[in-house]
C-alpha cells in the first residue's frame, strides 16, 4: 500500500468488480495515451481477465488490465488519473500485478509500449522487464513502432539460484 503525504489517505490496490467499470471507463477516457475500450470490453476483462484498481478514500486513482492465456499474462492497459500522476501509483499497480502473476505461477508477463513513451519504458525496466522485440508501425495515430517487453519468471528464478 502506498503511503501518501501527511494530508492524504493511503492508496489501496484491489481486484476490480463490475460496479467499478463506470469509474474505470471515466478514468480511461480522460487519459490521452490510454487504450480506449468499450464498457463491454472492460466488463469482460473484469469477468475473465485481471483488472486491479488503485483507490484512495473510495476514489479510483488508476488501474491495470491484463489478459491471461496459457500461463502468459499480457498487460493491456495501465492508466492513472491525471490528478494522481507522479505519485508512484503506476509502479504499485505493476508491482501488484507481477506479484499476482507469480502467485498464480505465470510463466511471464508481456506488454507493448510506444517507442516514444520513455517514462513508461523506464517504469517497466525498473520492474525488470526486458526488451524482446519490436512491432513496426503497430500504433496508428500517430504512426509509431511498439517495443515489446517481457518479464519471464523462469529466467529470473534460474538467475537467482546462480
Amino acid at each position: 500500500m502506498h503511503e501518501g503525504s501527511a494530508d492524504t489517505k493511503p492508496i489501496a490496490i484491489r481486484r476490480a468488480r463490475l460496479n467499478d467499470v463506470p469509474a474505470i471507463v471515466a478514468t480511461e477516457q480522460n487519459a490521452e495515451s490510454a487504450a480506449h475500450w468499450t464498457v463491454e470490453q472492460y466488463k469482460n476483462l473484469v469477468d475473465r481477465g485481471v483488472v486491479l484498481i488503485a483507490e484512495q478514500a473510495g476514489k479510483l486513482c488508476g488501474f491495470i488490465c491484463a489478459q491471461v492465456v496459457a500461463g502468459e499474462w499480457e498487460i493491456e492497459n495501465v492508466v492513472v488519473a491525471s490528478e494522481f500522476l507522479r505519485r508512484g501509483i503506476a509502479s504499485e499497480l505493476i508491482g501488484a500485478l507481477i506479484q499476482r502473476a507469480r502467485e498464480e505461477r505465470a510463466s511471464s508477463v508481456l506488454l507493448e509500449v510506444r517507442e516514444s513513451n520513455l517514462g513508461a519504458r523506464r517504469l517497466y525496466e525498473k520492474h525488470a522487464f526486458g526488451v524482446v522485440g519490436r512491432r513496426r508501425l503497430y500504433y496508428k495515430v500517430p504512426e509509431e513502432d511498439a517495443i515489446l517487453y517481457a518479464l519471464r519468471f523462469g529466467q529470473l528464478i534460474r538467475a537467482e539460484k546462480c
